[in-house]
């Protein structure tokens, strides 16, 4: 990770650090999905701290592993509300199993290809 100066880093380059477009930085935002609302400078700009910028890695990662907008949503209130962390802990919990049976299917899937590449080499082999 790019370290973040101490002015924070604008929307734009906070967006090319995460992966993530402006448009969805503030969609996240507008959604409540953003642990801290980043500061702002004196011109009014978006000003994205270390923190900011290491809770926007939490997102992609969830959201790359499928989790829905929803329980990320639910996840950001109940991180907010105090002695809430066996609720958190459940959400996450069920993300897994859930990040778990994808993974299951998608191996299933990759041994029928592997199956057929297996087939296909060995016909190519035999000159058929």
């Amino acid at each position: 990770m790019t370290e973040v100066p101490p002015e924070g880093l604008t929307i734009s380059a906070a967006a090319e650090m995460s992966g993530l477009s402006v448009d969805t930085l503030r969609y996240y935002e507008k959604e409540g999905l953003t642990l801290h609302r980043p500061g702002r400078s004196p011109s009014g700009q978006r000003r994205y701290t270390e923190q900011n910028v290491a809770w926007l890695g939490t997102l992609v990662m969830l959201r790359k592993t499928g989790m829905p907008i929803r329980d990320i949503k639910r996840f950001v209130e109940l991180y907010r509300v105090e002695g809430s962390e066996a609720d958190r802990l459940a959400i996450l919990q069920a993300h897994r199993q859930h990040v778990l049976d994808d993974l299951d299917e998608v191996q299933t899937h990759l041994a029928a290809i592997n199956r057929k590449i297996d087939y296909y080499n060995t016909a190519v082999m035999q000159g058929k």
